[in-house]
């Protein structure tokens, strides 16, 4: 009867919880956060994107809601916002657990919305039954795989998210797609020409060019996993993604280590290869997640990985630091990228 109590309580008010440390914070249930999309920037960014769907010519417009993730539920005409994008001092915790914010800024946060609002779309009307969107994109009832190796160079998709994410299933080269043809900046005519995923934006064109004006036949306003239902806390929710975006082994060898740093009691007086690699752990992390479109958090985990074995070896620098840190960074570069061809590269949850 305790329990039923307190499950049925009156969610916070973020006064009540802003101020808590970290650790606090990490105590707190989702469903108790309060939390609601009027009155924060996430109104402004919806409006950006029913002002580019109204340019269009399309009357459709998603439902919206606070969720743990960003994602559009099967049959669903509507989006999940993760929760963290409609408060500054979640935003913060989020940085400080996952080492960034996905959809923190108001470019990156329109990427997405413009991506889920392909899933919204296709739900809408039903788009995915559709036997030529099918043979452009692929069978969509084929399961999601839990990882995928994406092809970087592959022109047969286009490039919108990171983490090539056309490439990791049919309905997500649907989203992607349908994200690139309705962002205003694409110049999609001119920059796929030649590709065959030019194929896949003039279909999308002439497909939205078809429902121009027309009422979607779904118009469901289910909302799935609202964060008020949210049972689990902050510090649950944090665990599971960060085991779910964790490296399963480290991706490298003790000859790899030598190679940049030594054992030898010759370079017993140079600073440890442990203490170079925390002092430059937040520098590298970032450039090289940005160059191999990666996420910061498994590259940090590999960082921690070589930062132990290098104590465990007691290896010390053997050269200068400037260009043993650019040295570590193609090291970093390689095992990132030996990474995501290896297959272990995960989908997004």
């Amino acid at each position: 009867m305790v329990e039923a109590a307190a499950t049925d309580r009156e969610p916070l008010k973020p006064a009540d919880w802003a101020g808590l440390s970290d650790d606090k914070l990490l105590d707190v249930r989702m469903c108790d956060l309060g939390l609601t999309i009027e009155g924060t920037d996430l109104e402004q960014r919806i409006a950006q994107l029913s002002a580019e769907l109204d340019a269009r010519g399309l009357v459709f417009r998603p439902h919206y809601w606070l969720a743990d993730e960003w994602f559009t539920p099967d049959g669903v005409p509507g989006i999940a916002i993760p929760f963290y994008l409609a408060h500054p001092r979640l935003a913060r915790l989020e940085l400080a657990q996952m080492l960034e914010v996905e959809g923190g800024d108001p470019e990156s946060c329109l990427r997405i919305l413009r991506h889920e609002a392909g899933h919204a779309i296709d739900n809408a009307y039903s788009l995915r039954r559709r036997p030529k969107r099918r043979r452009i994109f692929g069978n969509p009832t084929i399961e999601y795989p839990e990882y995928y190796t994406p092809k970087p160079y592959s022109k047969s998709f286009v490039q919108h998210l990171d983490h090539w994410y056309a490439q990791s299933h049919p309905d997500e080269d649907f989203a992607e797609t349908f994200a690139v043809w309705l962002d205003p900046q694409a110049m999609w005519p001119t920059r796929y020409i030649g590709w065959p995923a030019q194929r896949k934006l003039e279909y999308m064109d002439r497909l939205m060019r078809e429902l121009s004006r027309r009422r979607p036949s779904v118009k469901s306003q289910r909302k799935v996993d609202p964060l008020p239902r949210l049972k689990k806390t902050l510090g649950e929710h944090y665990r599971k993604k960060r085991e779910h975006y964790g490296l399963d082994h480290p991706d490298f060898y003790d000859s790899d280590l030598r190679n940049l740093f030594s054992d030898s009691p010759e370079y017993a007086k140079n600073p440890t290869a442990a203490r170079f690699v925390r002092k430059i752990r937040k520098e590298v992390r970032g450039t090289v997640a940005s160059f191999t479109d990666s996420y910061q958090y498994t590259i940090d985990q590999l960082l921690e990985r070589v930062i132990d074995r290098c104590r465990e070896l007691n290896l010390r620098l053997a050269d200068g630091e400037e260009s043993t840190k650019i040295d570590f960074m193609v090291f970093l570069t390689v095992q990132t990228m030996n990474y995501l061809h290896s297959g272990r590269h995960r989908v997004a949850l």
